[in-house]
């Protein structure tokens, strides 16, 4: 049973998920290297926190407790946990170097759960110690609110991995979707289109950002894409298209946009940089 969550990689997405897992109990480590990224993660979950206290969405005392389930740690070997989850850049040598050496801390039973959102996780498996204890749990954003997480299954995860890592996403009040693994997985697949199809659009002039979001969240979208795309950060959303992109052997319908690399290039990543499509105070 797990009753212990370390998240290592302390950005939006990490925050998100120690926060779940705090809320429901279970003694978090939130891990960064960056001590200056862990100091704003705290601030900014603290401010989070207290939104939701505002809004009458959580007690005060739920509050404390929450900040009280999380430790805050730069140093590796504080990183002893039932399930590890990383969080952190989008490359599989960090990702595997990670799980590698949390392995030397961890006992052998620890899970490992990648919440990569376009790395094979197969592969990523396949270098790590215990390879049958790796599994992918790709959580959306922002991460406290959004219900859907990937389960990822490789051909080397045992059952009781996978079963593991159900009960945990179902303990969450999230929905698990148990898949495969596969580029983009299930999400990120089906969702390409809805991405390029409209940055193609603007590219062509066809439209403006503000106009193809109107429209589709008419149509019952609750988010257009170019205002999702500055949510998840332009930087994540365009280094998953282009490993979709590879790994289905470069279809021309699934072209990564320039329009996008762009703003990737000129650090308009969204809102975590102020300024993507849309600027953001």
């Amino acid at each position: 049973m797990i009753q212990t969550v370390c998240v290592c990689g302390a950005g939006t997405m990490g925050r998100g998920i120690a926060q779940v897992a705090a809320r429901y109990g279970f003694h978090t480590v939130l891990f960064d290297l960056n001590r200056e990224v862990l100091e704003q993660a705290k601030a900014a979950l603290q401010k989070d926190l207290q939104v939701l206290v505002d809004r009458n969405k959580l007690t005060a005392a739920q509050q404390h407790s929450i900040l009280d389930h999380i430790r805050f740690t730069n140093e590796i070997n504080d990183c002893i946990a039932d399930i590890v989850i990383e969080a952190i850049v989008e490359k599989l040598p960090a990702k595997v170097a990670l799980f590698n050496q949390l392995a030397e801390v961890n006992h052998s039973e620890t899970i490992f759960a990648t919440n990569t959102s376009s790395l094979s996780v197969s592969e990523i498996a396949s270098q790590v110690v215990r390879p049958e204890r790796v599994a992918g749990m790709h959580f959306f954003n922002p991460a406290p609110l959004m219900k859907l997480v990937e389960v990822v299954a490789t051909p080397q995860t045992n059952k009781a991995t996978i079963d593991a890592v159900t009960a945990l996403t179902k303990q969450l009040e999230k929905t698990p979707v148990l898949c495969k693994d596969a580029p983009g997985f299930i999400v990120n697949h089906v969702a390409r289109p809805y991405y390029l199809e409209a940055l193609y659009l603007a590219e062509q002039e066809l439209s403006n950002f503000g106009a193809i979001d109107s429209l589709l969240e008419a149509t019952g979208f609750k988010m257009g894409p170019f205002k999702l795309m500055d949510l998840i950060g332009n930087d994540i959303n365009y280094a998953v298209s282009c490993s979709v992109y590879d790994q289905l052997g470069q279809p021309l319908r699934l072209r990564p946009s320039p329009l996008q690399q762009e703003k990737v290039n000129s650090g308009a990543l969204g809102r975590k940089t102020k300024k993507g499509y849309y600027e953001y105070n």
